[in-house]
């Protein structure tokens, strides 16, 4: 059975799901709905998707679509997966799912109240570099883990009507990039820090630009950093008493590297065919024909963990003015 679906939103993220969904045997894109209908229509023809809608009640309401993906800015996340569930669609929502724990915490009320599967796409976690350095670190391959370093940025273009830095769309870095570093901790660590210490810079609209956030878990430290400002090294580093795991570009890793000292002594590197969207899509998938409310690999307490730090993170940022 092929899991059909509908896309909320006509995002430049959503040109990757499309690109990558196909490489995932039974899973199909069959409509898109955006506000402008002209951009759905051509987004729609650009992938070969046989419905465009304006608006998205009409993607809600079709008997056809088994599944929605949400790509819409941050600030609409919950509302928009709130109605898909009540719709009677799994919904896989675009990280972050929601702006707060709190926001979340309704949202996975409303997913139980339904009995469907709502999942964050949160595709690092589903990546198989990932999984397999997971793999070295609780075989003692770096010894005990004692430091985590990784950071994601890239320069934005400032533009105060743009979603990354109005505030009235969830704006700033820590939601947009600064998640991917704060979740790598999460999937290593598998616990809040003790202590978290924040240092933040704050655009003309008050929303954060840069931020660097030190995490004490009492045995192991995470240094962690986002920023819309400058690109950062985009860069991941698992560091024990023994030896230390390398990430290139972390968030959509197609590999990873062991160390000692100076000495590369084992690489990973996946057989992927897509970009990396593809293995998110493929849990979702199993976790949909298994008749699951979440799934296995981003459960909903990972979901919470991200949104619990993060939240955090913001009661230390400044305000402007």
């Amino acid at each position: 059975m092929t899991v059909r679906f509908g896309l909320l939103s006509a995002a430049n993220i959503a040109n990757t799901f499309c690109r990558d969904i196909a490489h995932v045997e039974g899973a199909e894109v069959v409509a898109v709905a955006a506000r402008d209908h002209a951009k759905a229509q051509a987004f729609a023809e650009t992938h070969n998707i046989p419905r465009a809608y304006q608006g998205y009640e009409r993607l809600f309401d079709d008997p056809d679509i088994d599944a929605l993906y949400i790509a819409t800015p941050h600030n609409l996340h919950a509302q928009f997966a709130e109605r898909g569930l009540r719709a009677g669609k799994a919904v896989l929502v675009e990280k972050p799912i929601c702006t707060s724990l709190a926001e979340l915490d309704g949202l996975l009320n409303t997913a139980a109240e339904c009995n469907a599967l709502l999942m964050e796409a949160m595709w690092t976690w589903c990546l198989p570099a990932i999984a397999e350095a997971r793999r070295w670190v609780e075989a003692g391959r770096i010894g005990e883990l004692r430091h985590i370093r990784a950071d994601f940025g890239f320069p934005m273009p400032y533009d105060a009507a743009h979603r990354c830095w109005n505030p009235e769309l969830a704006g700033g870095a820590l939601l947009d990039m600064g998640i991917y570093p704060i979740a790598l901790a999460r999937y290593f660590l598998a616990r809040a820090p003790e202590r978290i210490e924040v240092v933040t810079r704050l655009a003309p609209t008050g929303v954060d630009a840069e931020v660097s956030v030190l995490q004490d878990y009492g045995d192991v430290t995470a240094m962690l950093a986002t920023s819309f400002t400058c690109q950062l090294t985009n860069h991941a580093s698992l560091i024990g008493t023994a030896g230390r795991i390398e990430i290139p570009e972390f968030w959509g890793a197609a590999g990873c590297e062991l160390w000692e000292g100076s000495t590369q002594t084992d690489s990973f590197s996946d057989d992927r065919s897509g970009s990396g969207f593809e293995f998110q899509i493929a849990e979702f998938c199993r976790a949909f024909h298994a008749g699951e409310q979440q799934t296995g690999q981003v459960p909903h307490e990972a979901s919470r963990g991200f949104q619990a730090d993060m939240d955090r993170i913001r009661e230390q940022m400044p305000v402007l003015g």
